[in-house]
């Protein structure tokens, strides 16, 4: 059963939810997005688990169905999650988060631990100086000609619906795998997960980069709850070796899928629901 509503927070702001779940009361999982300034994208996963438990999702403030035009901050969208747990009547949850939802899951499990009785961390977050290596691979992946129409994109004070969706497309189609295939999803993507909030993004990668989680590694290793894992694509262009350092210095297991890039489940569908589905059945009974 799917249901979906707005719930008011502190600071007057509306978020939009969705829940898919049944009548019987169950530790739930949310979902988190990432961006930031993305709308809410993983409709897919949600019933890949959705019988073993309630599964929420929502659009973080500023994005999708929940509008907000003022100021970003880490410490706000912790307290969203905070407020919506408090609205869907949720003590404590299983979080699974994707990229910079990874991010904050971990800062919300630092935050609140007693809140957080699983953490699932996919495709992200990584640590060190990552960035350098992934804009390589990025260029890698393409061609002279698609990095120079990207850089042109980039640099256009404002751009019409066309060279957005181009932006765009040509920003996402290297998270994946395949080329060909990444080409398809990332056009298809450019028009869906719109329209971003390029101020949140904006907003929060700066705070992001003045207070990165690399610096509450050992605060987050002591709140993290007894089920926590990592899951990567091993063909994320986003270095892998970023993801072991974060993994190692946590101590938490690492799954690498691989044929599979930044978004796994789309490249390989079956081995992230085996290990989703493995992941929640294990949190939900511990």
């Amino acid at each position: 059963m799917q249901t979906q509503g707005f719930a008011l927070m502190s600071d007057k702001a509306r978020l939009h939810w969705v829940a898919l779940r049944d009548t019987a009361p169950q530790l739930p999982v949310v979902m988190l997005h990432g961006g930031p300034g993305l709308p809410d994208y993983l409709g897919d996963i949600a019933p890949m688990v959705a019988d073993l438990a309630p599964v929420y999702r929502y659009d973080q403030r500023g994005t999708g169905r929940s509008p907000w035009d003022g100021h970003h901050s880490l410490a706000r969208h912790i307290t969203d999650l905070a407020e919506l747990l408090d609205a869907w009547e949720v003590p404590r949850a299983v979080l699974i988060g994707h990229s910079y939802g990874t991010d904050l899951a971990s800062r919300f499990c630092m935050a609140h631990p007693d809140r957080v009785a699983g953490i699932l961390l996919m495709c992200g977050p990584f640590v060190g100086d990552w960035h350098t290596v992934y804009q390589a691979e990025r260029d890698h992946r393409m061609s002279a000609a698609q990095q120079g129409r990207l850089r042109a994109l980039k640099q256009l004070p404002c751009r019409t619906e066309e060279q957005e969706v181009e932006l765009l497309t040509l920003a996402w189609f290297t998270d994946h795998a395949r080329p060909e295939d990444g080409w398809r999803w990332a056009a298809q993507d450019a028009q869906r997960r719109r329209p971003i909030n390029w101020a949140m993004n904006g907003e929060l990668g700066r705070e992001g980069r003045v207070d990165p989680l690399d610096e509450h590694l050992a605060e987050l290793h002591a709140c993290l709850p007894v089920r926590a894992e990592i899951l990567g694509g091993a063909n994320d262009p986003r270095p892998v070796s970023a993801l072991e350092l974060f993994a190692l210095r946590l101590g938490l297991p690492l799954t690498r899928i691989e044929g599979a890039g930044h978004e796994p489940w789309l490249e390989q569908p079956i081995a992230v629901r085996a290990h989703l589905r493995r992941f929640v059945q294990d949190a939900v009974r511990a």
